[in-house]
């Protein structure tokens, strides 16, 4: 699995670029290959899929893309060709906020997306991105779900778990996230 690449972009596609790297050239899936230019060095952020017949790169400018990147295709239906073209047409922050609001109507405007699946995006991923543009950190997530369990309020854990000490254990952030909730 790759994490990312860094390399001079040597062409550009109506959706993926080509990066070389020490000779290699990376054919790269990409939601907006027009914001790279050609012959500059890039650091690509990288998500790899590998099926039977095909191995894919898709790549990011920033993590953040990335990350959202990630919790897009954890949803039932939605796979990275159908991703992409949502990173590409709204801001991390706009589809986090979208999400996290239950904006079906904004969901439904990018390629592909009927209601079901809108849906089952707000469904899957409400609470799990933060409107900011950040994706919670995993073992936040972790955090997240133990505090909603308990019947704590979405506003109110989102408050908590940013102030929460990350390098604890997840039992050890779950209480602590408690003595915060009770402040």
């Amino acid at each position: 699995m790759y994490s990312y690449i860094i390399g001079k972009v040597k062409e550009i596609d109506s959706n993926s670029i080509t990066l070389d790297n020490n000779g290699v050239g990376y054919l790269i899936a990409t939601p907006n290959p027009y914001a790279f230019k050609e012959d500059v060095e890039y650091k690509v952020y990288l998500y790899q899929q590998i099926k039977e017949d095909e191995h894919l790169l898709f790549g990011f400018k920033t993590l953040e893309e990335k990350q959202l990147f990630l919790k897009l295709i954890s949803v039932k239906g939605l796979g990275p060709k159908m991703a992409l073209p949502i990173i590409a047409m709204g801001s991390t922050s706009g589809i986090a906020d979208a999400i996290n609001r239950e904006n079906i109507l904004y969901l439904k405007k990018f390629p592909k997306i009927g209601d079901k699946l809108a849906r089952q995006m707000v469904l899957d991923l409400k609470g799990k991105i933060e409107t900011n543009g950040d994706v919670i950190e995993n073992t936040s997530d972790e955090v997240y779900e133990a505090l909603l369990a308990l019947g704590y309020k979405d506003k109110d854990i989102k408050s908590v778990v940013g102030r929460i000490n990350k390098e604890n254990s997840v039992e050890e952030q779950i209480k602590e996230a408690l003595r915060l909730m009770v402040k």
